[in-house]
This record gives structure tokens, sequence and C-alpha cells, in this order.
């Protein structure tokens, strides 16, 4: 049985998900939602994104997708192909973290995106376009800006 494949991502009004490996915002919020919605799924992210994290992400479990057959990491599932990956999942969820090759790979895939728009158009190297019209918006919950941070939606798009 095929687990429900969700995005979970923030993008920019540009298509702007990432800098030099990094986020180029800082809103705490948005990690907080990232952290709710991520809970008790495995996380399915290429090896730039795996690189990119602070540590092991407590109680979730982290599928690598890679094409460097040689490449492993201490606590990384590491699957070779998207069929590979969804099985690996084993379960009834499986939340997709990025970067911008695994969000193109998977988009086929997916049910579910949980994307947080930021309202800024910052510079940056990992762009994912906007999702067509087979995404039907069914929740937003906006923020205005506070300070230095820009204001953000977390909006919830199902597959049409």
């Amino acid at each position: 049985m095929k687990p429900e494949i969700t995005f979970v991502l923030a993008r920019a009004r540009n298509g702007v998900i990432g800098r030099d490996g990094d986020l180029p915002w800082r809103l705490p919020a948005d990690l907080k939602h990232f952290k709710a919605k991520t809970a008790g799924a495995p996380m399915l992210m290429g090896r730039k994104t795996f690189e990119s994290l602070p540590g092991l992400l407590p109680g979730r479990r982290h599928i690598v997708l890679t094409r460097d057959p040689a490449w492993h990491a201490e606590g990384a599932e590491v699957v070779h192909s998207v069929e590979a990956a969804i099985a690996a999942a084993d379960g009834p969820r499986l939340s997709v973290i990025g970067g911008a090759e695994i969000y193109a790979l998977m988009l086929p895939h997916a049910d579910r995106i949980e994307l947080t728009e930021v309202d800024a158009a910052p510079d940056g190297d990992a762009i994912v376009p906007a999702f067509g019209p087979e995404w039907r918006e069914t929740a937003r919950e906006a923020h205005s800006a506070e300070g230095d941070r820009p204001g953000y939606a977390f909006v919830t798009l199902v597959r049409a």
C-alpha cells in the first residue's frame, strides 16, 4: 500500500527554497510547523538536504535518496530510486522535505503539500516552481511580518 506522500516546504514568492544549503530567512514559527507536520512519519530527502540538517531530527526516520551508490551516513536509510523511497516508508505517511530535485522527482506521487508561503523574494540557488492547477488549496493561515521577519502563510494543498 502506498503511503500518503506529503511535501513539507517553505517557498518564497520567487520560488526560492534555499541558498548555500540553508534557508534564506529565519522564521521560528515555520520550524515549529515543520516539526509538527513531519512528526511521527519517515522523512525523504536528498543527500544535500540531509547534510544541511543540524543533526538527526528526533522521532523521525531519515530516508535519503541519492544517485551515489557509495554514499552513507549514520542515521540515514539510503535509497537509490523513487520506488525504493516509497517502499522504504513502510507506513501510512511519507514526508518529503527537499531539496528541489527531490520535490521534482516526487511530484507525480505527491498527495498533499504543506507549504509555508514566505512573503519575500530572496536570492537563492534552490528553486521550486509554483504548483499547477491540479492542486487545490484547502487551508490557509496568514501571519503578518514582524520586525525583520517577512510575512508568511501556512497553506495546505491537495491534489484535485
